[in-house]
């Protein structure tokens, strides 16, 4: 007898959340938000008064309000409850005789897709990349809970639409976006796969030392990493390193450069080298480019303790990139399946 399929549903921790994990409770969470705030607002007074500013009334009104804004106590609440409420409501939406299994974001690395038909993520966008990489050919459905927080490019539909997206979607043919994904494959073995961007370097603010070839062109290098950018992450990450670029270039009366301009679905990859470091042992000459569908990257570790390689922001999944080991960044066979209205 076959395992009955099911419907998974990715959340994530909000912000009030997370720290009442760390700090137990949600009262003592809060007791250290207004102790920010407070020590915030000494600090502004000590300020303005070394300055020789005469505090009135007002202006201690309006610095307490700018301190009590930086700890955003009732900021964290609304925004926990809002989440909260928008989950409760998509569970009892989406219920209709299919099992549902909720999966925490932390657990995305080892959960079991195979037993899905649909996946569904609700939070913020960059959690419907970090599930892409290991939903596999599964329709996944961005669901919006918080309209007037969340940018919701990768957020279609709200609470309200789910039922009847999410039961199309298993029972019909829904409308998917195929997005293309960046893949890294390590000489050991490792594997991982990338939504937006991969970042190759030291897990510590180090120059990290590599060998970096590309087509029939190779060289040492020491710098502040690599990024390796598919065409959904091309309007993130990689567009500061042209913002960078930009801003220098014109301080020194350069002229500007048009940032990479990529479509989600196109089969490329752009690469770009941070901080690149001339030396005697390392050179400057690869710094960018793009890679095509049959092309790798070849990246080669000098490192010999904190060298990593991590996708989509998150380094705490990451791996290993020590001395010996060797990595090859390609576009990816697999795409990410998104549902779109």
């Amino acid at each position: 007898m076959g395992l009955q399929p099911i419907i998974a549903v990715v959340t994530r921790d909000t912000r009030l959340k997370a720290l009442k994990a760390r700090w137990a409770t949600a009262k003592q969470a809060m007791f250290r938000l207004e102790q920010a705030a407070q020590h915030e607002l000494e600090l502004r007074r000590q300020r303005l008064i070394a300055a020789g500013t005469q505090l009135d009334t007002i202006e201690s009104a309006d610095l307490a309000d700018a301190a009590d804004a930086l700890a955003e106590q009732d900021e964290y609440a609304e925004e926990d409850h809002i989440y909260q409420s928008a989950v409760q409501t998509l569970l009892q939406e989406i219920d209709f005789g299919i099992p549902i299994r909720t999966v925490d974001r932390s657990f995305l690395p080892n959960f079991d897709f195979l037993r899905c038909v649909v996946v569904v993520v609700i939070g913020q966008d960059g959690l419907v990349a970090n599930t892409a990489k290991y939903a596999g050919n599964l329709p996944i459905i961005g669901v919006n809970p918080d309209p007037l927080r969340n940018d919701g490019v990768l957020l279609p539909f709200l609470v309200r639409h789910a039922r009847g997206v999410v039961r199309h979607t298993v029972y019909e043919k829904p409308r998917v976006r195929e997005v293309t994904l960046a893949e890294v494959n390590t000489n050991d073995g490792q594997r991982m796969l990338a939504f937006n961007d991969f970042f190759v370097g030291a897990s510590s603010h180090v120059s990290a030392r590599y060998t970096i070839e590309v087509g029939s062109r190779s060289e040492a290098q020491s710098s502040s990493g690599i990024l390796i950018s598919t065409g959904a992450g091309s309007t993130g990450w990689l567009s500061s390193l042209f913002n960078m670029t930009n801003g220098f270039s014109q301080s020194f009366g350069g002229s500007e450069i048009s940032p990479v301009s990529l479509k989600w679905e196109d089969r490329r990859l752009v690469w770009a080298v941070r901080e690149p470091f001339r030396s005697k042992h390392s050179g400057i000459d690869l710094v960018a480019g793009v890679l095509h569908d049959s092309d790798e990257l070849i990246v080669g570790s000098q490192m010999p303790i904190s060298g990593v390689i991590f996708s989509d922001g998150v380094e705490s999944d990451f791996l290993e990139f020590g001395s010996g080991t060797i990595a090859r960044f390609a576009v990816s066979k697999q795409r990410a399946h998104l549902v779109v209205p």
